[in-house]
């Protein structure tokens, strides 16, 4: 399927032919009747990847483990700069991270020794008006619905409240672009949905440029405003495709939608969708 992508000059975020290699160094040979091989030897992870993303959008990048979703996400960000191509953001060129453009990591970012609201508040701590940024502290805390639990260290948090925290303090920066790397990992059936929920309300509020990368399916098709599959390393785009399915959506009452996740099943080597 060819990428459905918006035209450039919609584009807030834009991916040009981004190519990315990693070296593998080895000290010797892995056999006495192998040749001799080259101390480095490139592994090949992008190839030739093209993307363009509306301002505003949810973004979910999908693919197989190992394909480069979250080197593509630390490309984009700007945390990685070993790489050939151009990426941009708001029409300027992504030379490194933004306190505008917020990482929400895969295992969380919590400091164990503050407290959730001395967390939520480090993005904001250079603001001189103290009651205006406590009183911003406190509206992300009650957001994410912490209101109470504002004294309390990460390890007196569950996960689920964790995950809050880390929103909340993402959130607190007013970014204009969010980056999420597997935001859900390791929650229970239940907190996993309320988060995505909480997320997809966050977004209806605030509107802010969200990007994702998930192992999970369903997630991807009912958060995402646009749905991005990465191929196999070394990894091209697959699919990119403008979501226009109205929330709530229901994959077992919307055959187009339930036909949609085979087909992505499929892409991804699973023959059929449990």
């Amino acid at each position: 399927m060819e990428p459905n992508l918006p035209r450039e000059a919609d584009a807030y975020i834009e991916v040009r032919d981004v190519r990315k290699h990693y070296v593998e160094r080895r000290k010797k040979p892995r056999g006495r009747d192998r040749p001799k091989e080259s101390p480095e030897h490139r592994v090949k992870v992008l190839d030739h990847v093209d993307l363009a993303i509306g301002e505003g959008e949810i973004v979910c990048i999908l693919g197989p483990s190992g394909c480069g979703k979250t080197t593509l996400l630390r490309i984009i960000a700007g945390f990685d700069r070993d790489f050939s191509g151009r990426v941009a953001i708001g029409g300027q060129e992504v030379k490194g991270p933004s306190p505008h453009h917020i990482f929400v990591f895969q295992h969380g970012g919590l400091l164990e020794w503050m407290t959730v609201r001395e967390n939520v508040g480090l993005g904001v701590r250079r603001m001189k008006d103290e009651a205006a940024r406590e009183a911003r502290v406190q509206e992300f805390i009650d957001m994410v619905e912490l209101t109470g639990f504002e004294n309390h260290h990460p390890h007196q948090l569950s996960g689920g409240m964790l995950r809050r925290a880390e929103l909340a303090r993402a959130l607190a920066v007013n970014p204009d672009v969010l980056f999420m790397d597997e935001p859900f990992t390791g929650l229970d059936f239940l907190t996993h949905m309320r988060m995505r929920e909480e997320v997809l309300n966050l977004h209806d509020y605030m509107r802010k440029t969200i990007l994702i990368v998930t192992h999970d399916i369903d997630d991807a098709l009912i958060m995402a405003d646009r749905l991005v599959i990465l191929s196999e390393r070394p990894a091209t785009v697959k699919m990119a495709r403008r979501m226009d399915f109205a929330r709530p959506r229901d994959y077992s009452r919307d055959p187009e939608l339930y036909d949609l996740r085979s087909e992505i099943y499929f892409m991804l080597g699973v023959h059929y969708a449990l």
